[in-house]
């Protein structure tokens, strides 16, 4: 689906692994307790998700989840510096159903043809941040602490949230032989200054600005097969 010029893509056992500590310090990336993530129980709950259940990803099919992370933050409420509040995605904005609340540095997959790699591949990783201003998207004060749900894969990934929203989720297991030889870095993740250069550069993001709307997919529209 494009739109404006970017594009969406839309094509339980106990966990015992789970680590919840309670911080205020600021995290980077990870799911609100209630959003929906596209799993092989359909549109589920993010909080609902136990290790080895699998998730749909953008490049690699279903994936099991190999670790998760539970976190509270914002316990600060309202105290909270302001570069450091969430970043709301009002419903339709991005090709999510509802809005969406994302910490500012999380990582959100789009594609245009300004956001090229030198081979050429459009779609890049830029953080939430940067997308202030585009299709009313903005940031908000936290008015209450919350759980934030960390998922970890064998690998990087972009996974789907509330209807089409691309989410990426950064390995966070080093092994060995990565330290030997380096794998290959799968996404290219933008700083929130370059992103930012590419959106007030863009013609079709600058009409994007004063617009809003867009296509919304249905909450079970999509159902997966394990």
């Amino acid at each position: 689906m494009k739109m404006y010029g970017w594009s969406v893509n839309v094509s339980a056992k106990p966990d015992r692994r789970v680590r919840t500590p309670k911080t205020a310090m600021p995290v980077s990336h990870g799911l609100i307790a209630g959003t929906r993530v596209a799993s092989n129980f359909g549109w589920r709950a993010a909080e609902a998700l136990t290790v080895g259940d699998k998730v749909l990803t953008f490049d690699n099919g279903v994936q099991p989840i190999v670790d998760i992370q539970r976190t509270t933050i914002w316990t600060e409420g309202t105290e909270v510096a302001p570069g450091f509040w969430p970043v709301v995605i009002p419903a339709g904005a991005l090709g999510n159903a509802q809005d969406v609340t994302l910490l500012p540095d999380q990582g959100v997959m789009l594609e245009s043809d300004a956001a090229s790699d030198p081979l050429g591949d459009p779609f890049a990783v830029v953080p939430a941040q940067a997308l202030e201003g585009l299709c009313g998207i903005h940031r908000s004060p936290p008015l209450h602490p919350v759980e934030l749900i960390t998922f970890y894969f064998a690998r990087d990934e972009v996974i789907y949230i509330d209807g089409g929203l691309l989410i990426h989720c950064p390995r966070g297991v080093v092994l060995l032989q990565d330290m030997m030889a380096p794998s290959e870095v799968l996404y290219d993740v933008m700083s929130a200054e370059h992103a930012r250069d590419i959106l007030r550069d863009s013609e079709v993001a600058r009409q994007a600005l004063v617009q809003s709307g867009g296509y919304v997919f249905g909450a079970t529209e999509m159902v997966l097969v394990a």
